[in-house]
């Protein structure tokens, strides 16, 4: 079980009151198990809120509308969309033989449609002199990046092998301790209560004695008063 300390809620510490690594009595006692198992059965369920210390959830693509409605999609699995073909088309006008403004729109259209084509064959011109090396520098950033994100992986896999290993040492030392030092509360109550009985018993016996005392001196007393009695009536 943990606690919380301090008002702030960014300055709040834990404060861990159990030895998850050292205490076994559950897995010793399965009848404990089952006990702790009912009780919580029977605790009210903790609130839905996030804890202080975790951190707000954190909206992607706040100002990129497309790539937020992209994610929206990929998240509902919904399908992509198709391409719209149609400007890749020259259409003729819709009549025969066509208005000059059908015409003049199926003019723009094939302007756009020939620029389109140039700046492709532009763009395959560049990437015929220059993809070949920029291919190259990409992948190996990409290599360089892959490189060190495993390094951090492993880096952060041996810290977390390394935090828990010292919780374990800690946790088994603290145990150790606190067992050895419940045995040791142990043996002095005990001797506490063996001593308590003894001076019980030896009260009783001092009772006795001082009771046995009395009734000697009370006999050797009638005694002596007796014989005294008798001397004097002689």
């Amino acid at each position: 079980m943990a606690s919380l300390t301090d008002a702030d809620p960014v300055q709040r510490t834990a404060i861990f009151d159990s030895l998850p690594y050292y205490d076994n009595d559950l897995e010793q006692y399965p009848i404990l198990k089952e006990k702790v198992e009912k009780e919580l059965a029977r605790e009210p369920k903790p609130p839905q809120a996030l804890h202080p210390l975790v951190p707000p959830p954190f909206e992607l693509f706040q100002n990129n509308p497309l790539l937020a409605a992209e994610l929206a999609r990929v998240e509902g699995h919904q399908p992509l969309q198709p391409l719209d073909t149609l400007r890749y088309q020259l259409p003729a006008p819709m009549s025969s033989p066509g208005t000059d403004e059908e015409w003049r729109e199926s003019l723009r259209n094939a302007h756009a449609q020939l620029e389109h084509q140039r700046l492709r064959q532009t763009n395959l011109a560049l990437l015929q002199t220059y993809g070949q090396n920029a291919w190259r520098i990409n992948n190996y950033l990409l290599e360089e990046t892959a490189k060190q994100s495993e390094k951090a992986l492993e880096e952060l896999k041996q810290l977390t092998t390394e935090l828990n290993r010292e919780r374990k040492n800690s946790q088994t030392r603290y145990g150790a301790q606190l067992t050895s030092l419940e045995t040791r509360w142990t043996e002095l109550l005990s001797s506490i209560l063996q001593i308590e009985m003894a001076n019980v018993a030896l009260d009783a016996e001092i009772d006795r004695l001082n009771k046995k005392r009395d009734r000697v001196g009370n006999h050797q007393r009638r005694k002596l008063l007796n014989n005294l009695s008798a001397q004097n009536f002689v």
